[in-house]
């Protein structure tokens, strides 16, 4: 590779510009380190600048799901909502970035496409998709869990005529759907969030429906001023126990397994976590997702809500999964997903019973005959996990590349390096708690966690950091134990592969939680870094 304009050599390139991005400018800047970051997006927000279709919302809570590194940010800042909208996280993300002099870091519109590390030098030579060339020591992929959509193959879906969108990329300002036939492929989050606001704009709604899904209301509802005085006063207590959590958060499961529990006494718990609402109630019993008869339990107290909320029998049926054990998949949040069925203008077609043949210049025609539309919502995912860094040519000094190392499936040291890749780290991906944890606490976690390992490095007068070989294969296969130890696998789910065809199944998330992988981190790194290799210049 050529090094044009951005020859300077830089200590660490971050590459995206969510909040782990963010973060990772922050904490390296703040260790000393000059750092730069690229972003693909015209504006900084990572998967809250993208992800802008109707009803976006995080299925976190807003208070949990924000940084915690600075006092005074957590007391100045004021959520409006439990759960907030794309619009206020992306105002969030961008009060961070002005409050902070993020910006005069990053660079937008630069989408990487290319690293090659050049072992003579000990550097990364980055690419972007204009030609803009870059180099530095370290480079940290910031790239997100859920940023590569996913476009299904489905025979004629160029022919279409009418409007075509994604929910992964929604066009800003949104379209107007106003006297239009619309159809929307996918019942997964993006589609549960998004169905009861495109059904009340629409004419008319189809929904294709290959796999339903559990989901719970969120209950959202305004943050008063009593909320906020409250929250004020417990954010040092509430981080501290989230820190040390399995999913980043303060809740806790009900005290008593699911069969120690009265009838009485399991209704009232499942009743209390469906109003706690969204994924909380995955968490309702301590036992929901390793004891298949708890989670049964709960399995069936959602089912009976779904029949109670939906008022035709046969579309209850199509709309309760039976193929894995609830919470699984990832049980999505909703306002009203399930009450816009009842709607005359919303229809389900249950995919297994009718699937789509192709696509026409006039719409979807499946087994059963043609559905006219005017717009197309493809509501179809990501390529999760993995598949933002194997759609760029990342090449290691001994010739690798991620898609190869990677073809079965990921294998990563603690979810930050991959064997062959030297001084180039990930965070939030395959290995690390991530998507099943609260992201931006364990980005927090793991950013700092590496600026102390860049910083061991320079100390001791290393110049390249490589995870070894066994010590990667050792924690991968970890990951995965720790998995098989859980209903999870019982799942076909993107936290696998499963959803994209001729992907590699291999379990991703690490399930045993934020607290269990913070205190493995702490441990290997008391161990003078157990399973990294540090090459002197």
């Amino acid at each position: 590779m050529t090094i044009g304009a951005h020859s300077a050599v830089r200590d660490v390139l971050v590459v995206g510009a969510g909040f782990a991005g963010l973060y990772a400018v922050h904490a390296f800047r703040r260790a000393g380190l000059d750092v730069i970051c690229l972003e693909a997006g015209e504006d900084v927000g990572g998967t809250w600048f993208f992800n802008r279709y109707p009803g976006a919302r995080c299925d976190v809570e807003s208070i949990d799901y924000s940084y915690s590194f600075d006092e005074d940010l957590q007391r100045d800042w004021v959520w409006s909502e439990r759960y907030a909208t794309q619009p206020e996280i992306l105002s969030y993300i961008h009060h961070v970035a002005d409050r902070f002099d993020l910006r005069r870091h990053i660079e937008l519109d630069k989408r990487v496409v290319a690293a090659n590390f050049d072992e003579r030098a000990s550097r990364w030579e980055v690419r972007t998709e204009d030609g803009d060339e870059y180099v530095a020591r370290y480079v940290l992929f910031a790239t997100g869990s859920l940023s590569a959509p996913n476009k299904p193959d489905i025979p004629g879906a160029d022919t279409f005529a009418g409007e075509t969108y994604f929910t992964a990329r929604w066009p800003e300002p949104g379209p107007s759907l106003r006297g239009k036939r619309v159809g929307i492929i996918g019942t997964g989050s993006s589609s549960v969030q998004s169905v009861p606001i495109l059904a009340g704009e629409a004419d008319s709604l189809t929904v294709f429906q290959r796999t339903p899904n559990y989901s719970v209301p969120a209950l959202n509802r305004p943050l008063t001023d009593a909320d906020q005085r409250r929250i004020r006063e417990e954010y040092p207590a509430r981080r501290a126990k989230a820190r040390m959590s399995g999913g980043g958060s303060p809740h806790q499961a009900h005290p008593k397994r699911a069969a120690e529990c009265t009838p009485e006494e399991r209704e009232a718990a499942l009743e209390a976590g469906w109003r706690n609402g969204g994924v909380l109630y995955g968490k309702t019993f301590p036992d929901q997702f390793t004891d298949i008869v708890a989670n049964d339990f709960a399995r069936e107290f959602a089912e009976r809500k779904i029949r109670q909320i939906v008022a035709d029998p046969r579309t209850a049926e199509d709309l309760i999964p039976t193929d894995h054990p609830i919470g699984t998949k990832r049980i999505c949040t909703d306002s009203g997903y399930f009450e816009t069925f009842n709607l005359d203008k919303v229809a389900l077609v249950n995919l297994r019973r009718e699937p789509i043949t192709r696509i026409t210049a006039a719409g979807i025609e499946t087994s059963a005959g043609l559905h006219e539309l005017d717009v197309l919502v493809y509501a179809t995912g990501f390529d999760a996990m993995t598949g933002a860094l194997t759609r760029i040519d990342i090449t290691g000094p001994r010739g690798d590349r991620i898609k190869d190392a990677w073809a079965e499936g990921p294998v990563t040291y603690l979810g930050v390096q991959i064997p062959g890749f030297p001084n180039l780290f990930t965070v939030n991906g395959p290995g690390a708690p991530s998507v099943l944890s609260n992201m931006v606490l364990t980005a927090e976690q793991q950013v700092d966690w590496l600026a102390e390992l860049v910083r061991h490095a320079d100390e001791t007068g290393a110049a390249q950091v490589e995870v070894r070989d066994d010590a990667a294969v050792k924690w991968t296969d970890h990951v995965q134990q720790a998995a098989d130890a859980t209903l999870f696998p019982r799942a076909n789910s993107w936290y696998l592969g499963a959803n994209i065809e001729g992907k590699p199944r291999r379990f991703m998330p690490y399930v045993a939680g934020l607290g269990a992988y913070r205190e493995r981190c702490e441990a290997i790194k008391a161990d003078g870094y157990e399973g990294f290799v540090f090459t002197a210049r």
